[in-house]
């Protein structure tokens, strides 16, 4: 593993702070989630335990999967930022559910909207840390490059895969899971060069520069 310097493990953490808050505003906005996020929520309600341990327990089998796609053997280490995620949703649920509980049509939109941003912003942060990428994330980084496509097209078919899986499991299916199919591709590619940009003046002190990750 490569070593890290001290920014890239604060841009590492915040940016799943962050991930992990838009999330937690996307499911408080009861609009619908996205599709990976509404299989999590189904998987809860159908069998029990938290949003945030299936979360974990979800990432260890994508983990299996990406390794056979990569014919490498399994990046464990993923696990570091399912738990920090999973335990990141439980928290801002917890919290969340005592200050924002939108009713009417316009703050439930509103919520969902700025939990969309969020997503899309501390997935871009954390991603150019270069460490510990989530599972999910991590195969669809894997898809861009089997298919040669870009990040767009790659979260695109993940959501419709969750999406499926998520309809079984009785999950929270709604607007605004049409928004984020539709949205959350466009969003985290519109971040991820303008968090490359800023963040490459902060990572130039490290001995290697920072990871390119095309999004063409």
């Amino acid at each position: 593993m490569k070593k890290l310097n001290t920014p890239q493990y604060l841009c590492y953490g915040l940016g799943i702070l962050i991930l992990s808050l838009g999330i937690s505003f996307t499911i408080q906005s009861h609009l619908g989630t996205s599709p990976f996020d509404a299989l999590l929520i189904g998987l809860s309600m159908e069998i029990g335990l938290t949003v945030g341990s299936w979360e974990i327990i979800l990432a260890f089998i994508i983990i299996m999967c990406n390794s056979l796609l990569k014919r490498h053997r399994p990046e464990y280490l993923g696990l570091v930022s399912a738990v920090l995620t999973g335990v990141g949703i439980d928290l801002w649920l917890f919290f969340l559910g005592h200050f924002i509980t939108p009713e009417i049509w316009f703050s439930k939109l509103l919520c969902f909207g700025v939990g969309l941003v969020l997503i899309g912003f501390g997935t871009a942060i954390y991603l150019h840390a270069n460490f510990a990428p989530i599972p999910v994330d991590q195969l669809m980084l894997i898809i861009r490059t089997l298919t040669k496509t870009n990040i767009l097209f790659s979260r695109t078919i993940i959501y419709l895969l969750f999406l499926i899986m998520a309809t079984i499991f009785n999950g929270p299916i709604g607007v605004g899971t049409v928004l984020t199919v539709c949205l959350g591709g466009p969003i985290l590619n519109y971040f991820m060069p303008i968090i490359e940009r800023r963040l490459s003046s902060i990572f130039s002190t490290n001995t290697e520069p920072l990871p390119k990750i095309n999004v063409d």
